[in-house]
């Protein structure tokens, strides 16, 4: 699983180098370090292949004469790409999905479960702060809808 956040700044090619504990687990799943990212919730989501596998097969469960999930099920997929560490330790994220997340020099990098999500910085401070003052609120809801957080 893909756990806490790191600070990186991505190069002008578009290259950003992953943290070894990254690395370790795209080449465990993928011994070619192959990675699926596309644009997700205003940032760039990354899945090792396997899990974009079976993300992908998911979409053969939903009823498509819905509008809204083939919107969705468009938007998602179309906006996927597949891309390789290289020797260095590093992706590249294509202009499309930077232009996407806003990313420009700095980003952060979350380990969010079975994908990480590479963030702008600003635009990832936003969120944290956005949550945070509703962090209560949050708690409630997921309460509300069976979550059970025990310490």
């Amino acid at each position: 699983m893909f756990r806490s956040h790191s600070q990186r700044s991505i190069d002008p090619k578009g290259r950003l180098m992953l943290p070894p504990e990254f690395r370790d687990i795209i080449t465990e799943k993928s011994p070619e370090g192959k990675i699926m990212l596309t644009n997700f919730d205003d940032c760039v989501a990354a899945y090792p292949l396997a899990d974009w596998e079976e993300i992908e097969q998911s979409f053969n469960q939903l009823n498509m004469a819905n509008r809204k999930f083939r919107d969705f099920h468009r938007f998602f997929i179309s906006g996927a790409t597949q891309v390789c560490l290289d020797k260095q330790g590093r992706i590249l994220v294509p202009p499309y999905l930077r232009t996407y997340a806003g990313i420009t020099k700095e980003v952060v990098l979350a380990g969010v479960g079975r994908k990480f999500e590479i963030w702008d910085m600003s635009r990832f401070e936003a969120q944290r702060r956005k949550m945070e003052q509703d962090f209560d609120g949050i708690m409630d809801s997921l309460a509300d809808n069976g979550f059970e957080l025990r310490f």
